[in-house]
């Protein structure tokens, strides 16, 4: 469901890229280091910019390192970790845990079930460690599973409950920056479950599938409908982005919330116009 979270490379300066990439590759080293190839397999760009959120939002210091891996072997590169970095792999594993069990249960993948497997040992550690988290997750696959077996049509609610969930995910310290970080998380977690609903919609519609636009999308005006919906629960996450105090890595993170979440969005539209052109030739 997740991947929505990256940034523009074009509109990014080179150096800023390059400080992206560092706290990428950096998150990558923490979970290999933490969770073995196994875990660094689940590395993913939404937990990345988490990493980018805290360090700014706290000014944390950071160790930088150059090293080789496997996805890059014949350059070295800069691999920049924090203690945000750390919660973040965390939280990565126990979404991916509760992702593939998800998959297990929908599609019967055996493929993520013996990933599942294989992460189940450090995942009740980390359950014991983040119940508050832990919670949380288990709370939204119980009523995300609910609202899809109802073919519930409500889109506040299901992407509420992803919302929810990432706004768990965004607080990290309970301190004065709880009910900033907790609403922006929100916000950016409706924007990717009813984004990802989007993009599925025409695959789910031929495979007779659930998916919470398909009530909306018979109307004739739906193109604009959903573009409007997306937009405000974007425009509502960076209002919350714009109260806190953030310097530091505050570029990457505008490029993001700005732009970075509407790539995938605009390749789709482009690829549907194109789709359509060739059907009217």
């Amino acid at each position: 469901m997740f991947g929505y979270v990256t940034i523009n490379k074009p509109e990014l300066k080179i150096r800023e890229y390059d400080r992206y990439r560092s706290y990428y590759c950096g998150l990558c080293k923490v979970l290999k280091d933490r969770y073995g190839r196994i875990g660094q397999v689940t590395l993913t760009y939404d937990m990345t910019f988490l990493v980018i959120l805290l360090t700014g939002l706290y000014e944390l210091p950071g160790t930088e390192e150059i090293h080789r891996c496997i996805a890059r072997p014949y350059e070295k590169h800069r691999m920049r970790v924090t203690e945000a970095t750390g919660y973040a792999a965390d939280m990565n594993i126990l979404l991916t845990y509760h992702n593939c069990m998800d998959d297990w249960f929908d599609d019967k993948s055996l493929v993520k079930l013996s990933t599942a497997k294989a992460l189940e040992k450090k995942y009740h550690s980390l359950e014991e460690k983040y119940p508050r988290q832990t919670k949380s997750m288990l709370s939204y696959m119980e009523k995300v599973r609910k609202g899809e077996a109802e073919n519930c049509q409500d889109l506040d609610l299901l992407s509420g409950c992803t919302g929810d969930l990432l706004g768990d995910l965004f607080v990290w310290k309970q301190d004065a920056w709880e009910p900033t970080l907790r609403q922006m998380g929100f916000y950016l977690g409706k924007f990717i479950y009813l984004m990802d609903a989007w993009e599925d919609l025409r695959t789910d519609q031929k495979k007779k599938h659930y998916n919470p636009w398909a009530a909306m999308a018979e109307q004739p005006d739906f193109s604009e409908k959903s573009q409007k919906i997306l937009t405000m629960m974007m425009a509502e996450c960076a209002k919350s982005f714009e109260k806190l105090p953030i310097l530091q890595e505050a570029e990457i993170l505008r490029n993001i919330l700005y732009s970075g979440v509407w790539v995938r969005y605009a390749a789709r539209l482009s690829e549907n116009s194109g789709k359509n052109a060739q059907q009217l030739q």
